[in-house]
This record gives C-alpha cells, structure tokens and sequence, in this order.
C-alpha cells in the first residue's frame, strides 16, 4: 500500500511559545524510517544469522547514548532541582515510548522510598494502551493536554517527552502544554531536528539510526530511551540521597526478597552480621537509611529521624 503525504499534512502546524512547529514531517524522511544497509538480505538469514544482525545493530546503541551525555546531565540537573523544591518528574509518551515510561516511574518507589507521585508516567491511551496497541491515540492532541492540565503541571515540575520519531503529536502537545505552564520541558528522540526537539527547552537526540526492520523504533530507539530513562531517574535519585555509597538505602522492605535486600545492606555498610542487621532494621521501622543512621551514631529512632530530615534524607551529607 502506497503512503499517501498531503501538502496538507506536511505544512500542518502546533503552536508553541513564539514559535511554530510542523507536526508531520514527510515520514520517509526520518532516520528511523530508512532501510538499514545491514539488514537489507535479513529475511533470508537463518534464525543465528538473524539475531547476530539485531546483536550487532543493538550494540550500536550506548556509542549512541554517550554522544547525548551533555544532555542528559542537563536534564538530571533540572530534575534534581524540581524534586528539591517539592516538583515533581512526569514522563510522556505514546505506544512503547510511553510504556517505557511507565516501567521506569513505576520502578522509583520501591527501588528509591519516593511517594508515587514523585516521578509519574503518562502514557496516551491510559491503562489500556499498556498491554494493547491503541495507535489512534497518538494523534490526539487534545486528550494530550487534557491529561496534563488533570495532573495540574507546574512551574515546579519537569515534563519529559519521549518519541522515537520526534512527531507524534500527543507528545509535542503535552509538552507544549507543559511550556505554557511554566514546566520544564525535555524532549528525547532519535530523530535530530524532528519536531519534538523544538517544542523542548532540552533535548535529547540519542541519534540511533535505521532499525533492522525499517520504522521498527521498538528496537533501537527504545533501548536508546530505556537506557536514558534509567540514566535521568537512577542519576537523579543518586543526587537526591537515596543512594547511599552505591546501596539503594531507599528501597521499601516490602516483601521478602526486599526484606532480604535490606537487611544485607545494613551488613555490608555498617559491618555487622544478619542478625544484629535484621534487628536494627526491625528498630528502625523498616528504614534501611534510619537503621544505618542508628548503628553509626547510637541515637534512638526519634533522634536519628530528626538528623537525618535536617540533611533532607542524604546520609552522604551528615557529618
């Protein structure tokens, strides 16, 4: 079947601060549509050939990341700085950039001990579009900013956006949305110069190329973004304190496994065996972070709880 690419479509416009940015670039020429060279005879590989194809392809992809690392440390900053003065991290995305995003915000509280509402996810198409396609969704603009304005986006909050091709248009308009709220905006794509790249104040063009099967940006392009993602929330959470040398001292003991988790981090920090570590975090309420606090200064609960909220919850800060 034959793509069809109106004048129409190629000349259509959102509007962004002072500025205006095409919504549908001709698809054939983004990088991520084109065919790749090194896959061209792949359907005629056997089943090793062909994920030695995709191996070699996807090594490709952190040479790719680091190029972006300037980048992304601006958006860790900016993160960090939002979450500081109560803010908030809220991703965007559609299809599997937006599910990306939700794996990623869905994973800080129990790795880290923030609230839920920290870092969120919105994803076009709401639950459903987590475990079935739901294309159509993309292209709505209006529902991109109905979402937003329901989650009250601020001057404190960073709004990061995620498209693969840089032009899906629920994304540009949440993050359009979010400029006129006085939200910080990050954009990250694999498409340099693509629309989304302008309708943020940061972006991050992880430029990752063709995919082994054209316009496949489930592959390439969405490693590119979970390895980003990871980068922003665990650098992030590492600034913020809840990491503590390289223990996630934030974790909830929430389960076994967790449990488990928690007591051998208070063991290899604070030097003690199992046992003594399962009763300090038993004494600490289940707060790795207290119950280290604990065994290195001697004070009680009430007292270590007060010097650790001094130093806003960063054991790396207390004298």
């Amino acid at each position: 079947m034959k793509l069809r690419t109106t004048s129409s479509q190629r000349t259509r416009k959102l509007k962004t601060t002072g500025r205006a940015i095409s919504a549908r670039p001709v698809v054939s020429s983004l990088r991520t549509e084109q065919p790749n060279p090194s896959s061209a005879e792949i359907d005629a590989l056997d089943t090793l050939g062909i994920l030695t194809t995709i191996q070699k392809q996807d090594a490709t992809v952190p040479a790719a990341v680091a190029l972006a690392l300037p980048e992304i440390a601006r958006a860790v900053e900016t993160v960090v700085r939002a979450i500081r003065r109560g803010g908030r991290l809220i991703y965007v995305g559609a299809g599997t950039s937006g599910r990306i995003a939700v794996m990623d915000a869905a994973e800080c509280p129990p790795t880290f001990g923030v609230t839920p509402n920290t870092v969120q996810a919105v994803i076009a198409g709401g639950r459903t579009a987590l475990t079935e396609a739901t294309e159509r969704t993309e292209d709505d603009e209006q529902q991109a900013r109905h979402d937003l304005a329901s989650r009250k986006v601020g001057t404190h909050d960073v709004v990061i956006g995620l498209a693969a091709s840089g032009r899906t248009p629920y994304t540009i308009a949440a993050l359009q949305f979010a400029r006129s709220r006085r939200a910080v905006t990050v954009a990250i794509t694999s498409n340099p110069g693509s629309p989304i790249t302008r309708a943020a104040r940061i972006s991050i063009v992880v430029n990752t190329g063709p995919e082994v099967v054209a316009g496949s940006t489930r592959m390439k392009a969405a490693l590119a973004q979970k390895m980003v993602l990871h980068m922003i929330s665990t650098a992030s959470m590492i600034r913020l304190g809840h990491v503590y040398r390289n223990y996630m001292v934030g974790v909830r003991p929430t389960n076994q496994k967790l449990i488990a988790r928690a007591s051998t981090i208070i063991q290899s920090v604070s030097g003690i065996d199992e046992t003594a570590a399962e009763k300090a975090l038993q004494r600490a309420g289940r707060n790795v972070k207290l119950a280290i606090l604990m065994l290195q200064t001697g004070l009680n609960r009430i007292a270590a709880q007060k010097l650790l909220n001094r130093y806003h919850g960063n054991l790396r800060a207390i004298p």
